[in-house]
């Protein structure tokens, strides 16, 4: 039998395949189990709140189930809380404006901006007032500092030259916005920046196998294509996995759809399956018995 079928009395079945149901007897943690079976029944993503009131736990309980979960590999290990850091504030909203007197005074004062702005504008080309203020507002207002200003101007750089051709070069704007994202990651050191882009490399270097299955060539995939991309790889899929998903897509809609083929990688993260052999156990239909028609000849039957 590849999986179990839980019946509930909502007529709603949850099936644990053969994979995880395994997982769960060797792991022997009972309260790791229910909350398994809390978190299908939520379809994957419920607060703490809720697992607490529908499981009628208190929160070390809660904490140690999923604890448990973790270590038999079947949700993300719980991370520590950290104090929330101050919101970053979105490009859009407003932000000082800095005239040329300024900058002036700046670059007079202040001599890590100003061998900064220099190794920027010998990537860029010379600035406009503005958009030195753009540089500046990532570095005073943010706090990024002048080296890791200097990975983000190299990394803009690196992903416009590949999206749009050699020699295209991004906007200060285009920059600016990613120097938010970076403050909202906490990428404050370059330290974390480079461990940030190496991750983000052995991202990408997965991005080719996976373009090949779904029969997209060797092209680049698009900004709103890398991002499903980018959640296959962190929900831990093979190529061979998204090939799978890729020929149920094509079976059932005819064509390839993103979002659907998106939607049955989701629910297979979701149960625990990410290789072949485990979607394929999910998927291996239980044999029905036959039963005796009562017929007078059924004795038969066997011998024919």
């Amino acid at each position: 039998m590849a999986g179990y079928v839980l019946h509930l009395s909502e007529q709603e079945n949850i099936t644990l395949s053969a994979a995880v149901t395994r997982r769960l007897i060797d792991g022997g943690d009972g309260d790791a189990a229910l909350l398994y079976l809390c978190l299908l029944k939520n379809r994957g993503s419920a607060s703490p709140e809720t697992l607490r009131a529908e499981l009628k736990w208190d929160e070390a309980r809660r904490s140690r189930a999923e604890a448990a979960l973790a270590r038999m590999g079947l949700v993300s290990a719980p991370k520590p809380e950290e104090p929330t850091p101050s919101p970053v504030p979105a490009p859009s909203a407003e932000r000082p404006a800095y005239s040329r007197e300024d900058v002036a005074r700046k670059l007079e004062q202040d001599a890590s901006f100003s061998a900064l702005l220099r190794e920027v504008e010998r990537k860029l080309g010379p600035l406009s007032t503005p958009s030195v203020g753009k540089l500046l507002g990532l570095y005073e207002d943010l706090g990024l500092p002048a080296d890791v200003l200097f990975l983000l101007v190299n990394h803009c750089i690196a992903r416009h030259a590949a999206q749009y051709g050699a020699g295209r070069l991004p906007t200060m704007r285009r920059i600016e916005q990613e120097g938010y994202v970076w403050a909202r990651k906490g990428l404050l050191s370059s330290t974390s920046a480079n461990d940030y882009l190496n991750a983000l490399h052995a991202r990408e270097q997965k991005y080719p196998a996976y373009m090949a299955v779904l029969q997209l060539g060797e092209r680049k995939p698009s900004p709103s294509e890398e991002k499903y991309l980018a959640a296959w790889v962190d929900m831990g899929f093979p190529a061979e996995t998204v090939a799978l998903a890729y020929d149920k897509t094509v079976l059932r809609c005819h064509e390839f759809k993103w979002a659907y083929c998106n939607g049955i990688l989701k629910r297979w993260h979701e149960k625990g399956l990410h290789t072949p052999a485990e979607t394929a156990a999910e998927n291996a239909a239980p044999k029905k018995e036959e039963k005796p028609s009562g017929g007078k000849n059924d004795w038969m039957k066997q011998y024919l």
